[in-house]
């Protein structure tokens, strides 16, 4: 393949199995009822929590058409939810609005979430990002392998707490051929650690992380930007960490899905040689 880089713009899975068609999307609005949302989908009633307790406000969520999905959360120091799911590649939505009027503010409650033990986003203060009682949705992959997929969430400050859970497979869809990135030291060993993707536009944004295998993460191309919703402008950002914390590499690629043609593309192989620390 020519050396362009293009080809990153579209890791959005980080797939590492084929997509999935016999598994339905999984909805559950947490410490809440049954919910129909406005785009007529159904979510279950609370359920698949370990522990927690749960809370609830008839107070408006800003950002959203849905108030139901955020107007109940399950909270606790820990919380996690499991579900029986098939084997395969999967987007995970966690839907969060800081509800407790005594911690809507910067640093009240601070969150590690958790998805199949990979620590997807670390440090997360709703407040922060969006302020009180507004919704938002942190979004990322994950792949099963034992017909378990667990999300977790855990203290730092104030409790963790979660306003609902989609889980949606990943299916082949207009994907194209794999991409393989091969991390390795200078001396030949693979480096293991964790390399972690974010894709922003205007319109839209999401990002995940998934642990290097042998060195290598496997991930999907698409041919088609708007096969992902994207129509404007956008920017990828990967990074590499090892297993200690310690940032062995990055790359941020600002692009423009109209000149995007990876449809001729038949397979391709990215090998970086990084630095130990």
């Amino acid at each position: 393949m020519r050396k362009s880089l293009g080809i990153f713009a579209f890791l959005l899975t980080l797939s590492f199995a084929k997509g999935v068609s016999a598994q339905q999307p999984i909805r559950v609005n947490c410490g809440g009822p049954s919910y129909t949302d406005s785009k007529g989908q159904v979510w279950s009633a609370d359920q698949g929590f370990n522990s927690g307790a749960t809370y609830s406000v008839a107070s408006t969520i800003s950002g959203t058409p849905d108030q139901k999905l955020y107007q109940s959360e399950r909270y606790g120091d820990a919380v996690i939810y499991a579900f029986p799911i098939v084997n395969g590649s999967y987007t995970v939505n966690v839907l969060l609005a800081e509800i407790y009027a005594p911690y809507a503010k910067v640093g009240a409650r601070v969150m590690n979430i958790k998805v199949e033990d990979v620590l997807a986003f670390p440090n997360v203060d709703i407040t922060a990002l969006v302020g009180g009682f507004t919704a938002l949705t942190k979004t990322t992959t994950a792949v099963v392998t034992n017909g378990t997929l667990r999300v977790e969430l855990d203290n730092v400050v104030g409790g963790a707490k979660c306003s609902a859970i989609e889980i949606l497979p990943v299916t082949s869809g207009p994907s194209g051929p794999p991409l393989a990135l091969n991390f390795k030291y200078p001396d030949g060993t693979p480096v293991a650690g964790t390399l972690a993707y974010a894709v922003s536009s205007s319109l839209l944004s999401f990002q995940g992380s998934a642990v290097l295998n042998n060195g290598q993460a496997q991930c999907v191309i698409f041919a088609n930007p708007s096969a992902l919703g994207i129509s404007a402008q956008f920017t990828v950002n990967l990074s590499l960490t090892d297993t200690a914390g310690h940032s062995l590499w990055q790359l941020t690629v600002a692009m423009d899905p109209s000149q995007v043609n990876l449809g001729a593309v038949q397979s391709s192989t990215l090998n970086v040689v990084v630095q130990k620390l």
